[in-house]
């Protein structure tokens, strides 16, 4: 029995670390997604909070509908959906596989893009909030020293909006690091390739391994913990 134990030992342990290594990979693969796709969300959600913020436009409250659907829709509706539009047959597949680019479903970049459609309230909803706030004033004290509009947006609004900005960028990074239906829909469970850090956990959980799940949910609920102490602490919850 003892000699059963020391052959078992080194097996144990080299399936520990397999184990180990496979979830490092998640945990950068999630953070670069979610970089890559906060970033991408910033450059996307900025001038659109700005229009819905301040153009009266009736079209706005379709757009702002639009934008809202990934916080009352299913995930597994929207992963659905963009999996059909991304497909061989979806409108966005047949582009992509007429620039030669392929298909996105089960690849790092149609993960990105699913991301981002899925985060986009996160960013747009706090930023359109910090634009509305900032009222008349600023921008009529910029008119008046006849700056241009696109001087007064990044030496004005952008400045003012910083904690709007702050909060966007924190929420839309926290967002993606814990999605799951949508990447299980859209990326599957690819190790090195698609699998993230929430695929991660589902995967130790359903082969009973609850130590390492217990480790990477209890990092994941430390950081998210963190994140929301953070924006309360310094007030970057508020627009303005």
């Amino acid at each position: 029995m003892p000699g059963n134990r020391c052959r078992a030992s080194p097996e144990r342990l080299f399936r520990l670390f397999m184990l180990q290594t496979s979830d490092i990979a998640a945990i950068v693969l999630t953070a670069k997604l979610a970089a890559l796709s906060t970033v991408i969300l910033l450059l996307i959600g900025t001038p659109l909070a700005w229009w819905l913020a301040r153009s009266p436009s009736r079209l706005k409250s379709i757009a702002g509908a639009l934008v809202t659907l990934p916080l009352v829709l299913p995930p597994a509706v929207i992963g659905f959906y963009l999996l059909v539009l991304m497909g061989p047959h979806g409108p966005l597949g047949r582009l992509t596989q007429a620039l030669g680019l392929g298909l996105l479903p089960f690849t790092f970049s149609g993960l990105v893009l699913a991301s981002v459609i899925y985060s986009m309230p996160f960013v747009v909803q706090p930023l359109q909030q910090a634009f509305a706030a900032l009222g008349e004033g600023p921008l009529e004290a910029a008119a008046t020293l006849r700056a241009a509009p696109l001087d007064t947006f990044f030496s004005v609004v952008l400045p003012l909006a910083r904690p709007g900005m702050m909060t966007a960028a924190v929420l839309g990074f926290a967002h993606t690091i814990g999605e799951f239906g949508v990447v299980l829909m859209i990326g599957g469970n690819i190790p090195g390739r698609t699998e993230v850090l929430s695929m991660a956990i589902y995967n130790h959980v359903e082969a009973l391994e609850y130590a390492n799940a217990h480790w990477l949910a209890g990092g994941m609920l430390c950081f998210s913990f963190l994140i929301l102490f953070v924006l309360y602490q310094r007030g970057w919850n508020r627009p303005a």
